[in-house]
C-alpha cells in the first residue's frame, strides 16, 4: 500500500477528516537513524500526525513542526511536514530499550516522560505561530487532541500507531484525525465518540491492507463524507550542502578559525536525515572569508 494521507469532511460541514498509512515513510526514518523499536514507534507516530496536519498547507515553503520534549531517555522528538507531503524527523536518543507495557505495547509514554509538545506552522509570515501544551499522556495521539482541544478550541480525536516486527523493521504505521468543525451538533460529537471507541485496533486494522480511505469509511459511515484531497508522503529532507555551508559560517569567525587550526576535515551531520556533509580545511578558509565578510 503506497503511503499517502487523505482528507475529507463529513456530516454537512461539521466534521473535518484525515487518515494516513506511512509505512514506508517511518521504515526509511527507522534505517536513517538506527531506530529502536520503541523509538520507531514514537517517531513515527509524530511524523504520521505532521504528515496529516501538513495536509492543510499550500506550498513547499509553508512547513508544520511538531516538538516533544519530555523528560524520559528519549529526549525530544521532532518532526517536519511541508506543503508537498514531504516528511523529515529524527529524536534526540536513536536507540531507547524498554519492556513492554502493561498492555504489552511499546512503552512510548516511558521513552518520553513528562514534558511538553509544541506545534510551530511557518506559513511564510514574518514571525511563525508557536502553540504550546503539557503532556497529559506521552502517548503522542492524546496529547495532540488535547493541544487540538485547548490551544486551537478544535474538538479533536486522534489516533496514531505503529507496529514493528521481530526483526525491528516496520510492519505499518499510520493513523487518523477527526476534528468537529464550528456549529457540530451535540449529536454528531456523540456519535463520532462512539464509532472511535468502538474502532479495531488501528495497526492491526493497516496490517490487515485496509487503506485510509477504509478508515474514514468506516469512521463516517452513513454520515456522507466527501473525500478533498489525497497526497503522497515520504521521508524527504531539505538539507544540502549550500544549506549546511551557511549553518557553518553562521557559527561565526572565532570558531571557524577554531576548526581551521584542528587541520583536519570537517564533517556536518544533518539532524533529520543523517547525511553527512565533509569540508576540506580549504572549504573552511573559505567559508572564514565568507564569515569575515
Amino acid at each position: 500500500m503506497s503511503d499517502r494521507v487523505i482528507r475529507g469532511v463529513a456530516a454537512g460541514g461539521q466534521v473535518l477528516a484525515f487518515a494516513a498509512v506511512t509505512t514506508d515513510m517511518v521504515e526509511e526514518a527507522r534505517l536513517r537513524h538506527g531506530l529502536s523499536p520503541v523509538m520507531s514507534a514514537a517517531l513515527g507516530r509524530t511524523m504520521t500526525a505532521a504528515a496529516m496536519m501538513g495536509l492543510q498547507l499550500k506550498s513547499a515553503e509553508e512547513e508544520i513542526s511538531i516538538q516533544i520534549k519530555g523528560n524520559g531517555p528519549a529526549g525530544g522528538v521532532y518532526a517536519v511536514c511541508n506543503g508537498e507531503g514531504h516528511v523529515r524527523g529524527y529524536v534526540d536518543v536513536p536507540r531507547v530499550d524498554l519492556p513492554l507495557n502493561a498492555k504489552g505495547k511499546l512503552d512510548v509514554a516511558r521513552a518520553i516522560g513528562i514534558g511538553v509538545l509544541s506545534i510551530v506552522k511557518d506559513l511564510g509570515l514574518k514571525e511563525p505561530y508557536v502553540g504550546s501544551t503539557h503532556l497529559v499522556t506521552s502517548e503522542i495521539a492524546e496529547d495532540l487532541a488535547y493541544y487540538f482541544t485547548v490551544s486551537e478550541q478544535v474538538p479533536s480525536a486522534v489516533a496514531l500507531g505503529v507496529l514493528v516486527h521481530p526483526d525491528e523493521s516496520i510492519w505499518t504505521s499510520g493513523g487518523y484525525m477527526i476534528q468537529l468543525l464550528p456549529g457540530a451538533s451535540d449529536e454528531v460529537a456523540e456519535l463520532l465518540q462512539q464509532r472511535c471507541q468502538a474502532f479495531p485496533q488501528l495497526t492491526t486494522y493497516l496490517a490487515q491492507d485496509h487503506t485510509p480511505e477504509e478508515v474514514l469509511s468506516t469512521l463516517l459511515d452513513g454520515m456522507d463524507f466527501e473525500l478533498l484531497q489525497t497526497l503522497p508522503v515520504s521521508f524527504k529532507c531539505n538539507c544540502d550542502k549550500d544549506r549546511v555551508e551557511r549553518a557553518l559560517i553562521s557559527i561565526g569567525a572565532k570558531d571557524l578559525q577554531s576548526l581551521i587550526d584542528e587541520n583536519e576535515p570537517v564533517e556536518m551531520t544533518c539532524h533529520y536525515c543523517n547525511r553527512k556533509y565533509n569540508f576540506t580545511i580549504d572549504e573552511v578558509k573559505e567559508l572564514l572569508k565568507k564569515a569575515k565578510a
